[in-house]
Order: C-alpha cells, then sequence, then structure tokens
C-alpha cells in the first residue's frame, strides 16, 4: 500500500487545521475528522 499525500486544510465548521487526503477545492467546503464523522450522523434519509 502506498502512502497518501496529505494536504492542509481549515475546517469549515470549527476553524481547526486539519489534513485530508485529497487537494481541497476552494469552493467546496472540508470538514475535520470529527466535524465530517458529526455531519454524515445528521444525514436525512428520504
Amino acid at each position: 500500500m502506498s502512502e497518501r499525500d496529505m494536504h492542509k486544510a481549515v475546517c469549515a465548521d470549527c476553524g481547526k487545521e486539519c489534513e485530508v487526503p485529497f487537494k481541497p477545492d476552494p469552493s467546496r467546503p472540508v470538514y475535520c475528522r470529527e466535524c465530517w464523522s458529526k455531519r454524515r450522523g445528521q444525514r436525512r434519509r428520504y
């Protein structure tokens, strides 16, 4: 397994600096692991 390139980003919810395994797109929000987990749990099912 190869090592992923990590990119620094700032969480759109809490403002904490984090690293993500993709190059952040300035037009889309990026979330830290904790905020991403919270947001995933809040998704509505139709």
